[in-house]
């Protein structure tokens, strides 16, 4: 065969160097192309972390055994060799920014798994890499340059969890610096400056929401492939809000990062709360501050505390958690019903003026109600069901205001319910069987008695006025509230207005230990109405408007975006499949009961959709009886689109 020549930059001889020329068949292999360049550059040193990147293509050349022929490279091809791993520059939910190396040739799900494997994070499935949305400058600020805690002489290894030291991974242990690293990824950081705060970006609708959501990077494709450069800035943040087997001995980092992503969804109005649960996770934030500076961080694990041991005792929790529940199976094998007077009230009918109370009875995922409980026995005034539909918390627990929003299924769009209860002990009930029918459970489900423990254990907490308010007293100098709510509190209340109600809320969990207190700020977080919505700027097919589509760990929801209503909800449960046209960049999804739905993206491509509706789907497939090997090949053909064809 004729010899051509093919030139070839080399990255590390820097940019003044010409490109190296060599003399080369079309059934020279990839591997005999670098061998022969290595041998003409003369540099003694390890090659071999390099590869060839064909710039025209924007494709690495993996596969060494391949001839230049296959690949179709000619003459005119631009290559360069270059590592594949580079330094990158990591924001952490906790606002740290650390600088490691980073694979830039496999695709990205496989270079964050790396990072976690680094960081000691389990189940990086559920997190991804973020283009970042620039901070405000000041002009005063620019002298300041930003902290970077340096992690690039770390290898990255290829096992699949790091071995743990006293509960520490081994590649932190040895130096002072490098055991302050993983202190300040595991453990809680002191609340942030008022001005750190206000310099944070904050979307101011649900559109801008959308556009960060629009910055997710691709999981298929490798970070070169996507026009990132060695020592770029991206941030590493969960994505997919379906959190599988946290336990806090194994997961401290998890855990702890996982708290700095929700607090900071709080504090920059991310995700709407109502007063009270402001206050409340104020009060949980001032007291994890507290605890994690005040007391002596125990590791995750003591030494002393045998792996057997730890196995044993995880299996005997097991076993008895799996006993308990086919005792309770057995117990509920006729499903309870519940009954009880509750008021209704439709804000769309204008029949209906204000609350009005009906005999309501509770069975299998739907509500019945009567005119009164005599007449229960006949037909009912209207049955609703209510699998699929919307069940969002409305208490005010100093008016005593105890209310379950419903967002229910219909023909035309969602209709509007609001049920108001009488006491805590009544909400608690009903709020606990609307969640589980929601999700096409019944009250004979196993988790009824323990949802209904979660809602009283939240609304004891925002019970203010409970303890003793003389040692609140004492530390309300101590409070710094502009660091605790977000900046809207800010300019409605005066700080001496904020103190006494964030104290009066933290009297119900000062008691907390550390772990707990996150725990609770988690769950608090996870009720909360829009939580684990990701907002994606779409038109539907033969709609002539804009309108918002929110993608939830469980399903997709269509928002007017005029006035920021929900048009409707579809469940993943009940999608037959879903397609999407790459040429006209248009998704389509088939629902039971002859459902078809299809829209193209406007804030987002639309692999950003197809990602996270396949994500979601994968979460969904991890259970206690898989292996805890991460099946990364489904979620290749899940989430890949063109890339997995």
């Amino acid at each position: 065969m004729a010899a051509w020549d093919l030139s070839i930059t080399v990255e590390d001889l820097g940019d003044e160097v010409p490109p190296v020329s060599l003399s080369v068949t079309s059934d020279l292999h990839v591997g005999g192309v670098i061998l022969k360049l290595v041998e003409k550059t003369q540099i003694q040193r390890d090659w071999s972390d390099h590869a060839l990147w064909w710039h025209q293509k924007q494709k690495w050349l993996l596969r060494t055994s391949w001839t230049l022929d296959k690949y179709g490279i000619h003459a005119d091809a631009r290559l360069l060799f270059l590592p594949q791993h580079k330094p990158l520059r990591l924001g952490l939910p906790n606002g740290a920014t650390l600088r490691l190396c980073a694979c830039f040739s496999n695709p990205v799900f496989q270079t964050v798994m790396g990072i976690c494997r680094l960081l000691n994070i389990r189940h990086p499935e559920e997190l991804s890499l973020l283009r970042p949305v620039e901070e405000k400058k000041k002009k005063k600020d620019k002298g300041s340059a930003e902290e970077i805690l340096d992690l690039t002489t770390v290898p990255l290894s290829s096992a699949s969890r790091p071995s743990l030291y006293n509960g520490m991974p081994a590649h932190f242990m040895g130096s002072p610096e490098m055991e302050a690293i993983y202190k300040m990824l595991s453990v809680p950081q002191p609340l942030p400056a008022p001005e750190v705060i206000t310099k944070q970006y904050r979307p101011a609708s649900v559109v801008d929401k959308a556009h960060i959501h629009g910055r997710w990077l691709d999981s298929s494709r490798c970070l070169m492939q996507q026009g990132i450069q060695d020592n770029d800035r991206l941030w590493l943040r969960f994505k997919y809000f379906a959190f599988y087997d946290i336990e806090p001995k194994y997961d401290p980092v998890r855990l702890t990062q996982l708290y700095e992503q929700a607090r900071w969804a709080i504090l920059l109005e991310d995700i709407d709360c109502t007063e009270e649960e402001m206050m409340l996770f104020a009060a949980l934030q001032y007291h994890i501050s507290k605890v994690s500076q005040s007391e002596p961080q125990t590791t995750a694990s003591s030494a002393a505390m045998d792996d057997l041991d730890l196995a044993l005792q995880s299996l005997e929790v097991k076993m008895e958690g799996e006993g308990s529940s086919a005792s309770e199976m057995l117990d509920n094998m006729s499903a309870p019903e519940l009954s009880d007077y509750l008021k209704i009230f439709r804000p769309k009918r204008l029949t209906l003026k204000g609350y009005k109370q009906y005999w309501f009875k509770f069975q299998d995922t739907g509500i019945s109600y009567f005119k009164s409980k005599e007449e229960s026995f006949g037909e009912p005034i209207q049955q609703i069901n209510l699998k699929g539909c919307e069940v969002a918390p409305e208490v005010t627990m100093a008016a005593q205001k105890f209310l379950i929003r419903l967002l229910i299924p219909a023909p035309e769009g969602m209709s509007e319910v609001y049920l108001r209860c009488e006491n805590e002990e009544q909400y608690a009930r009903w709020m606990a069987a609307c969640r589980l029918a929601s999700k096409g459970k019944s009250l004979a489900d196993s988790s009824f008695q323990s949802e209904i423990r979660g809602i009283r254990s939240f609304l004891a907490m925002q019970n203010t006025g409970s303890g003793c308010h003389g040692n609140a007293k004492a530390s309300d100098e101590s409070i710094n509230t502009q660091s605790l709510v977000s900046p809207r509190y800010h300019k409605k209340y005066k700080t001496k207005q904020l103190a006494p109600r964030i104290l009066d809320a933290y009297q119900n969990v000062g008691q907390l230990s550390l772990v707990d207190a996150v725990a609770r700020f988690l769950q608090i977080w996870q009720a909360l109405p829009d939580f684990g919505h990701s907002y994606v700027v779409v038109r539907f097919k033969g709609s002539r408007k804009d309108e918002v589509l929110g993608i939830a760990p469980n399903r997709l929801i269509r928002i007017d975006l005029g006035v920021g209503d929900v048009v409707k909800t579809w469940r993943y449960n009940n999608m037959k499949q879903w397609n999407v046209n790459w040429d006209i960049k248009q998704v389509a999804i088939e629902f039971e009961g002859n459902i078809n739905i299809a829209f193209s993206c406007v804030t987002a491509d639309c692999k950003i959709v197809h990602e996270f509706i396949g994500g979601y789907i994968f979460m969904s497939t991890r259970g206690r009886d898989s292996s805890d090997q991460l099946n990364q090949e489904l979620f290749h053909k899940l989430t890949g689109g063109n890339e997995a064809l």
